[in-house]
């Protein structure tokens, strides 16, 4: 669909939707009187940081809690444990590096992941030291 026609004044105000953006602004990251050109896909402020990204110490929490309560299951919780150790120490590398804001949880699911294993294990060790497993 073309634009429409300009008018012998000028272009006048540009409808919503066609090049240029709505009402005379310029589209999202195009710059402009004043603001500088931002790369495509950008929206926000120029000064603005982008979120944290805390999903892997929170990863890590919840998979520590879990291994921990789930002893019983030895298998699952050992496994379990080891992703909540792997997950709570990327998550503390990236709250190391400013790229998240959730230490703490990191280094409780790490904690939280080794009792678990250390549970898990030790229920490993009493079912094959009273050989309740045949």
């Amino acid at each position: 669909m073309p634009p429409p026609p300009i008018a012998p004044d000028g272009p006048g105000q540009v409808p919503y939707g066609y090049p240029g953006g709505a009402g005379g602004y310029p589209a999202a990251g195009a710059g402009g009187p004043g603001y500088p050109a931002q790369g495509p896909g950008y929206y926000g402020w120029s000064g603005m940081h982008p979120l944290p990204s805390n999903g892997m110490g929170t990863a890590g929490l919840v998979l520590g809690i879990i291994s921990a309560v789930i002893f019983c299951l030895w298998p699952v919780a050992i496994v379990v444990g080891v992703l909540a150790v792997i997950f709570g120490a990327v998550g503390r590398g990236k709250a190391r590096r400013g790229e998240a804001t959730n230490p703490g949880q990191a280094l409780a699911g790490i904690i939280c992941g080794v009792a678990g294993v250390a549970l898990g294990v030790g229920v490993l060790v009493l079912v094959v030291a009273t050989g309740s497993w045949r």
